[in-house]
């Protein structure tokens, strides 16, 4: 089956109007991620302020943990309620709504009384902040790829994702810097008042991302559906369910994958160094920040060789490298900073290969239903597998040294059969946009 749209040209180059249109949709992206990262980096000082002063330091961190985690397990039912809407009255309305549904909350935490101040009616705010902002995401990610995946033209949809992919990054490093600044700049003052000034940052730049985003439109590949009336006639999941389980299943593993790549990477890994390796925090975190930059590029790096090999091979060859590049990594510390650092930053270009996988996605259902069946699978999946990998990486850890290697080279594994079998069973040309 082929997805291409008659009102599309497959040879037609980026426009002018196409690079806009991904540029502000990567920088929305960097924005919002910003904004539902921002939250772990400021986890001790949460845990100080919104859970009795009496409460083990260890139960307050297990508190924390779990209404961070509370955003992961919302992203399923966010992405699937704007996935709906997305495949019936259209993807700019639904990618405007996400930044919203993500910037109020994100600014409402900055504003938040303590638990010193409110009692339990702290936690229990945070915690529906944290929902919604769950919500936005999983509907962001989705929405955001299928959208710019139908603006530019279908050879130049892995390239798209990667730069999508890329701002996504960009808004971890970027919550990174702004909490190393806040805890740098304003030591003495951060239980006090600035834990909330990278919340209210993120607020207004939700704000500011949305007031761009008035300025896109709407997808060419939508717009023809509509035309032609080949909307979808009923719920779209539903459809999704009973047409195109063949591709849940790979679509879920693919984004286990995705997710198992970057939360161990870019999340655990600056953690293990420090509990595992004895590197001081300071160390840590600039080899996380640097692998992080790489990684932006290599997402892009990624994306443009799908383009140019096709998204199978990409795959293949990303995945066994990131196998390699892992194990690499971990099988060397604890080393110099520098060689830390390197290898680590070689591992994580490897790990941009994951900026394949929503490509896939995109062209794995048809655009009637595809919001709903891409963020069906990926949301599902990352609130699975998200949630998963650092309780099994925590427990695998106290008897393997180098168990987040093993873990990453057997996901890596599974990646790269699973591109053999995607390649065999459907052909490049039934990812055609």
């Amino acid at each position: 089956m082929n997805h291409t749209m008659d009102a599309l040209s497959d040879n037609r180059s980026m426009t002018r109007k196409d690079v806009n249109t991904l540029g502000l949709s990567a920088l929305g992206g960097a924005l919002e991620y910003y904004d539902f990262i921002i939250f772990v980096f400021l986890a001790g000082s949460i845990g100080q302020l919104f859970f009795p002063a009496d409460m083990p330091a260890w139960l307050k961190q297990l508190q924390v943990f779990g209404i961070f985690a509370a955003g992961y397990l919302a992203r399923p039912i966010g992405g699937l309620l704007m996935a709906h809407y997305g495949d019936i009255i259209g993807r700019k309305r639904m990618f405007t709504f996400s930044l919203l549904l993500m910037a109020v909350p994100t600014f409402v935490m900055g504003l938040l009384p303590t638990y010193a101040q409110i009692g339990i009616a702290a936690p229990l705010l945070l915690l529906l902040m944290r929902i919604l902002q769950g919500a936005a995401v999983g509907g962001e990610i989705p929405g955001a790829c299928v959208f710019v995946a139908e603006h530019v033209p279908s050879r130049h949809v892995g390239i798209a994702c990667g730069t999508l992919f890329s701002g996504f990054t960009t808004g971890i490093l970027l919550g990174s810097l702004v909490a190393m600044a806040v805890n740098h700049f304003f030591a003495d003052a951060v239980l006090d008042y600035a834990w909330r000034l990278p919340f209210l940052l993120g607020g207004v730049f939700g704000i500011f991302a949305l007031f761009l985003r008035r300025w896109l439109e709407e997808t060419p590949v939508f717009l023809a559906m509509k035309q032609k009336k080949q909307l979808a006639q009923e719920v779209p999941l539903k459809t999704v369910l009973r047409e195109h389980r063949a591709q849940i299943w790979p679509s879920m593993l693919l984004t286990w994958y995705l997710s198992a790549g970057i939360v161990t990477l870019t999340l655990l890994t600056q953690s293990v160094l420090q509990s595992q390796y004895a590197y001081s925090a300071e160390h840590a975190l600039f080899a996380n920040s640097i692998m992080i930059v790489v990684l932006t590029f290599g997402c892009i790096f990624w994306g443009w060789a799908a383009d140019r090999i096709g998204v199978y091979a990409t795959l293949m060859l990303g995945s066994a490298l990131l196998a390699i590049t892992v194990y690499a990594f971990f099988i060397s510390l604890p080393a110099a900073l520098t060689d830390t650092t390197v290898l680590y930053s070689l591992a994580g270009f490897c790990l941009g290969s994951v900026a394949v996988v929503p490509r896939i996605l995109v062209g794995l259902f048809p655009p009637a239903v595809r919001y709903s069946g891409f963020s069906f699978s990926y949301n599902i999946a990352y609130s699975i597998f998200g949630g998963f990998t650092p309780m099994l990486i925590a427990y695998w850890l106290r008897s393997e040294p180098l168990a987040p290697a093993y873990y990453i080279c057997a996901v890596s594994a599974i990646s790269f059969v699973l591109a053999i079998y995607l390649r065999f069973r459907y052909g490049r040309t039934e990812l055609a946009i």
